[in-house]
């Protein structure tokens, strides 16, 4: 894929589609798995105007690194003028979006054609 660097984690594909960048969290999203993935994240997002969905409906498991990983990309996003849109289907995942306040900032959708359909993040905070 032009100009986006291959990630160096089994957690994280890339690709791109309908003009945004794709980033799909695969299997457990712990701290390890976060560590490995913010180098790529912030080069992803360091891009301005970038139009980026996080994908997680590979996810099977899902901790306050995943968060901080979501609010990470969502401030850098934003803050160079960009969008930031989220798939996401498993229950807990979910639960944990909402109990945080993060599915306000970021609503998250059930599919990547209905993600792309949707208005951009909130600039709001939590």
């Amino acid at each position: 894929m032009a100009n986006v660097p291959e990630p160096l984690t089994r957690h994280l594909r890339v690709r791109r589609v309908r003009g945004h960048i794709v980033l799909e969290f695969h299997g457990e999203i712990d701290i390890a798995a976060a560590e490995r993935i913010t180098p790529f994240l912030d080069r992803v997002t360091a891009r301005p105007e970038i139009r980026l969905v996080i994908d997680l409906s590979g996810v099977d498991f899902f901790d306050c690194s995943g968060l901080r990983l979501l609010y990470r990309a969502r401030t850098r996003v934003l803050g160079r003028g960009g969008e930031l849109r989220l798939v996401c289907t498993h229950p807990l995942t979910l639960r944990v979006l909402r109990v945080t306040g993060l599915a306000r900032l970021l609503p998250p959708r059930p599919t990547l054609d209905t993600a792309l359909e949707q208005p951009q993040a909130c600039s709001g905070s939590l």
